[in-house]
């Protein structure tokens, strides 16, 4: 099976592939002191509530944006599943251009993204992605990546106006169920919070396409793109697995290093 680690700057997805579906999807919280042993002690047991053993993973794959995660989640790999994880970088062969002045600067989780959205959706396309930031990710037809948008993400505006407003309160993220107009503090804050983020995506998505000159497929992935979604019928289509798809093909794209006990004196 296949290991695949998804590390993002709220969230690190865990999940298992065994060549034809998911056979697991975990998350814990992001933090970068967390160490590989620690990491184990979760993971095992989740893996042992499905039935799962650590000797069936012979592969994995790690996709990163917070480098300071990534030695504690190599030494998972090595230390626990005797594996010497695949880590996901623009130098590797992802079938298509990435048409950026630097590609290496570019975001991996971007990058799997369009991979996986091409793949499934054909091309060209915009890819949304709601995660810590809101990420605009622009496809071609034939699937080179040509560049995007990044806007701060729902959760960090939410907190960001509680700790700047002295008078305004910590509030959940959820749909604005009345008017648009509030008509207490709670309301009017959950009404700009959704609607101003609808029109954001709304707004950016247009002047995309536009630019881009031709009619382009619209999906979305993150925890809160289905929430968003509700809202405008801009976003075609809301899929959750996007980026732990976009890794599991680029693995299968890539040869596997080798695990350090397997090499010879010689490497």
């Amino acid at each position: 099976m296949l290991l695949v680690v998804d590390a993002g700057n709220t969230n690190i997805v865990f999940a298992l592939h065994d060549g034809t579906e998911w056979r697991g999807i975990w998350r814990i919280g992001t933090e970068t002191g967390r160490t590989s042993d620690e990491y184990a002690v979760w993971l095992l047991a989740l893996l042992a509530h499905r039935g799962l053993e650590r000797g069936m993973v012979d592969r994995a794959v790690i996709g990163t944006v917070v480098p300071a995660a990534l030695y504690h989640l190599r030494r998972l790999c090595r230390d626990w599943f005797d594996v010497e994880p695949l880590i996901a970088s623009a130098r590797l062969d992802w079938g298509f251009e990435i048409r950026m002045d630097n590609p290496a600067e570019v975001g991996v989780d971007r990058l799997v993204n369009g991979l996986a959205a091409h793949r499934r959706y054909g091309g060209p396309l915009l890819v949304i992605d709601f995660g810590t930031a809101t990420t605009f990710d622009v496809v071609d037809h034939e699937g080179c990546y040509i560049g995007g948008v990044i806007a701060p993400g729902i959760t960090l505006s939410v907190e960001a106006l509680h700790r700047a407003a002295a008078r305004l309160p910590r509030i959940g993220i959820g749909r604005s169920q009345g008017p648009v107009i509030g008509t207490n503090t709670i309301a009017a804050m959950r009404s700009g919070i959704f609607w101003g983020y609808v029109g954001l995506i709304e707004g950016i998505s247009s002047r995309i396409i536009a630019e881009f000159g031709s009619p382009m497929k619209v999906v979305a992935t993150g925890g809160l793109a289905p929430l968003i979604a509700e809202g405008t019928t801009v976003i075609e289509r809301v899929d959750p697995e996007l980026t732990l798809d976009g890794l599991r093909l680029l693995s299968a794209r890539n040869p596997h290093p080798t695990h350090p006990v397997d090499r010879t004196s010689s490497d």
